[in-house]
């Protein structure tokens, strides 16, 4: 995203631009069910000829749309190795074997509260939500389909698991960019993180519990009926979590997530070829691109593992570089500049700029669609405010945590919630209302620097 904006604008002329903008892709895409791509199209659009009317130069105006789309260039690459890992995962039995598996242990009782809990542990593990919600996250889907659940709470439970994973976890590249941005220790950070983190899972595992049905209602003659079919197809067998097993291990190295997923692509795609018939092999490349599309006589097992490649990915690829284009616009013409700046304002007591700070990344999610610009646009208006008022650092990296990482897959047209309504197949507006460690963790982090819990100025937390 660029550094410089093209003009500057009145913060009430902002905000209701900003608020025309998001009450017009709300009304598209909740009311009218419109793809996202054409209300961000249109906004796009708009803010060219608001652009053109402050006088900005279209040479100005048609840079900052590459720059915005630029910091997105990243994503996308991994929203392409993902594709090709689902597809690979899918062909060598790595998600099918899964899918086994977790019949055998799941069933309906406690169905939501165990998806939360096991997707949490492996987001932990890696370090990556989304990750974690395109590989565990669609086996889980694929069950809750199977047992009769419904998949926007099963989508809640994921997305809520995978993002704790990926918020606590030391591995997680947004838990890094949160401490390195506020200036603190990463296992600072983390431990500081708990408190708000660990109510918002108690919370959480509390309600999933309490949504998860009873057992007696699960159609356990249709999982037996997929179970006996994924053994038929000959994707069920030990070896075939190896390149989870390489995903786990590259991720704990800290190994780059290109290099983590492809590796582990490519060691499924060996598996591939041990379990499929030679005369078929030609057929695996293709996969990659076009994803995993098996033929039986189950309609509910050729719908469960028709999943993955880059083809699969376009549709959210698109969005992305849309979404982000339009922020640079909204950077440039100084929009965002202008709101954040209101943000600032009698931030010298603790509770306003706690509050202030965790608006600005919850606006900015709203408003851009791109957690990372939420941690660092953030993070660096705030810093100098939080040292001026005597807090640790550390308040700040937790907030944009709470308020920036966690709610980037509750906005549509976000980059996460454009890419998990994608691998989940449950549209992002469905699945956010279940989605309810995401949705604590905000309020809790605001909650605490109303109430001046665990804040802490000068080495010390600030008495309740």
């Amino acid at each position: 995203m660029q550094e410089q904006k093209l003009v500057n604008i009145n913060p009430i002329e902002a905000c209701f631009v900003t608020i025309l903008m998001l009450v017009g892709i709300g009304f598209s895409i909740i009311k009218l069910e419109l793809v996202p791509h054409i209300p961000v199209s249109i906004v796009i659009l708009f803010l060219l000829v608001y652009g053109v009317i402050k006088r900005v130069k279209l040479k100005d105006l048609e840079s900052s749309l590459v720059e915005g789309a630029r910091s997105g260039v990243g994503a996308v690459l991994i929203f392409f190795f993902i594709g090709i890992l689902i597809s690979s995962w899918m062909a060598s039995g790595t998600i099918p074997t899964f899918i086994f598996l977790a019949f055998d242990i799941i069933s309906g009782k406690w169905f939501y509260a165990l998806v939360f809990v096991i997707t949490a542990a492996v987001g932990l593990g890696i370090g990556s939500s989304l990750t974690t919600a395109a590989t565990i996250g669609t086996a889980f889907i694929s069950i809750a389909g199977a047992f009769g659940m419904s998949p926007a709470i099963a989508a809640g439970a994921i997305v809520s698991g995978a993002f704790f994973g990926d918020k606590m976890s030391p591995l997680s590249d947004t838990t890094t960019l949160a401490s390195s941005t506020a200036k603190v220790d990463l296992f600072e950070h983390i431990k500081n993180m708990a408190w708000t983190t660990i109510p918002a899972f108690i919370v959480s595992l509390l309600l999933f519990f309490i949504l998860s049905p009873a057992d007696a209602g699960m159609d356990y003659q249709e999982a037996n009926l997929i179970k006996q079919e994924l053994l038929a197809m000959n994707l069920v067998h030990w070896y075939s979590l190896i390149p989870f097993g390489v995903l786990v291990v590259m991720a704990l190295r800290k190994i780059p997530a290109i290099f983590t997923i492809g590796s582990s692509a490519l060691t499924a795609l060996m598996i591939s070829l041990v379990i499929t018939e030679k005369e078929k092999w030609t057929d695996i490349p293709s996969i990659l691109y076009s994803g995993f599309h098996p033929e039986t006589n189950i309609e509910v097992v050729d719908s469960l593992l028709s999943r993955g490649g880059i083809e699969s990915m376009l549709f959210s690829v698109s969005l992305v570089l849309l979404a982000l284009s339009m922020g640079g616009l909204l950077f440039g013409l100084g929009i965002l500049p202008a709101i954040i700046s209101l943000f600032i304002k009698g931030v010298e007591k603790a509770s306003v700029l706690v509050c202030s700070t965790a608006a600005s990344a919850i606006g900015i999610n709203f408003i851009i669609g791109e957690q990372y610009l939420s941690i660092i646009l953030t993070g660096n208006t705030f810093e100098a405010y939080f040292r001026k008022a005597g807090l640790h650092p550390k308040n700040l990296s937790r907030i944009l945590e709470d308020a920036g990482t966690v709610v980037n897959p509750l906005v549509p047209w976000s980059v996460c919630g454009v890419f998990l309504a994608g691998v989940l197949g449950v549209p992002t507006a469905e699945y956010a209302l279940f989605s309810f460690f995401c949705l604590a963790s905000p309020i809790l982090t605001i909650l605490a620097g109303l109430f001046n819990v665990s804040i802490t100025k000068d080495g010390e937390k600030i008495a309740v």
